[in-house]
Formats: C-alpha cells, sequence, structure tokens
C-alpha cells in the first residue's frame, strides 16, 4: 500500500529533547490508540508509529513521522498519516522556547490533507516542567473552516526513579464555513480535553500509561470519550 513507502521512510518515534540532538534521532513505538487532543484518529484501534528528526542547524530540525490508521473514520479512510516539517527551539535562560511547522498527509483518502504551525514556551524549575503552547491550522477545506488548539501542560520526574508523572489540558476552537467538514477536528463544536499519564525511560527503552477524555457528549463522543492508552517505544 502507498502509505507503507512514507512510513519505512520515518520508521522512528520522535522523543521530546530529540531538537537538541547532534545527530538524527529516530524511534518506533507501538500504541494501543492514536489519540491527539482527546480524540482517536485510529478509531479506538492499535497503532505502529515511527518518525525520524534530523538537526540541520543549532536548535533546528527537520521532523518525519508516520502512524498506521487502517481506514480512519475520521480522515475518510485513510490508511495512514504523516507528518512532515520544521521544528525549532531555542533556551532563553530558564524558558525553553519553540517553533514548528506540520503538514499532515493522508494516504489511502483523497482530499484529507492539512497544515498548521504553532508556537510554544517551557519552564523548567527543578525536576518539574510547565509548558504552554498554540497551534493555528488557516482556513483549509479539508478541515472546513480554520482550527485553534491552545494547551498547557506540567510535568514531574520523580526523583530516584525512571518515571515521570505529567498533566495537560487543552482548548479546541475554529470557524465553520463547512459544518460536516469542520466536524473531522471539533466534533460537536469547540471542546476541552484534558489527561495525566506516567511515563517510564530505561536507556532506549520508553513506556508510557495514559488517561484520555473530553468534554464532547452525545453522539460527537464516538472516539472522543474517556480512555486508557498504552504505548512501548525503542529509540534507535
Amino acid at each position: 500500500m502507498a502509505w507503507l513507502g512514507g512510513l519505512g521512510l520515518a520508521l522512528h518515534a520522535l522523543p521530546a529533547a530529540a531538537q537538541y540532538a547532534s545527530g538524527p534521532s529516530a524511534t518506533v513505538e507501538v500504541a494501543s490508540d492514536e489519540r491527539r487532543r482527546g480524540l482517536s484518529w485510529s478509531d479506538g484501534d492499535p497503532v505502529l508509529r515511527g518518525s525520524l528528526s534530523v538537526p540541520v542547524a543549532q536548535g533546528l530540525s527537520l521532523d518525519a513521522a508516520a502512524t498506521s490508521l487502517w481506514d480512519s473514520d475520521r480522515h475518510g479512510g485513510a490508511d495512514a498519516v504523516i507528518d512532515l516539517g520544521p521544528s525549532y527551539v531555542h533556551q532563553l535562560g530558564g524558558w525553553r522556547l519553540s517553533l514548528d511547522a506540520r503538514y499532515h498527509l493522508f494516504p489511502g483518502a483523497d482530499h484529507q490533507g492539512y497544515g498548521e504551525f504553532g508556537a510554544g514556551a517551557g519552564f523548567l524549575i527543578g525536576p518539574a516542567s510547565i509548558d504552554i503552547g498554540a497551534q493555528y491550522a488557516p482556513r483549509q477545506s479539508a478541515i472546513g473552516g480554520d482550527n485553534l488548539y491552545l494547551s498547557s501542560a506540567a510535568s514531574f520526574a520523580i526523583p530516584g526513579t525512571p518515571l515521570t508523572a505529567s498533566a495537560r489540558v487543552g482548548h479546541s476552537s475554529g470557524s465553520d464555513r463547512d459544518p460536516i467538514a469542520a466536524q473531522r477536528l471539533r466534533p460537536g463544536g469547540d471542546y476541552w480535553d484534558y489527561g495525566a499519564a506516567i511515563a517510564w525511560y530505561r536507556g532506549r527503552w520508553s513506556a508510557e500509561l495514559r488517561y484520555s477524555d473530553t468534554d464532547i457528549d452525545g453522539r460527537d463522543a464516538r472516539h472522543a470519550g474517556s480512555a486508557i492508552i498504552g504505548k512501548v517505544g525503542l529509540t534507535l
């Protein structure tokens, strides 16, 4: 299938600190679900995900990722999503500032691709990190208008253990030029998502158990309600 070529090209999953690496960083992951912003992109099915980050200058990297979706209802029957774009990270005192742009391709589906860009800021306080971010997708027919996602997160590395605990909350909003297409990223309209996770890191291996939920209700809540997601990853 066409998406296998993209998956083979980007058979990696990018760790959060990849932008600081002196060379390419690659990881492969298996997860029980592909949830983004509280919405399942894989209709609740397990996925294989990989990504590659290649540094090209101080703080600047080019990133590619591919995730199996297996005939995703949310994305027009797509077999996968391929995410491509640059990331930039700059340390300013205690602040970590970031910029990124992504184009999302959906092999196996027609006219589903769309792009977005974002910015974030994080501050490290001992073993804890606090982050805020914004992602904006300009008006595009594939998503029925534009889409703005605002989020905040906090994480805490538990001293003396390989564990990190985290929590996050986000809000999605935007315009509805095509209400049917807009349901793709905002089922039922503007909504909140939230979650918490515990992650384990040991050498090249990682594992995570994450809780995800939204305030979407009624029939729009299909694949958007509460869920526990498990993930295992290996950095190559």
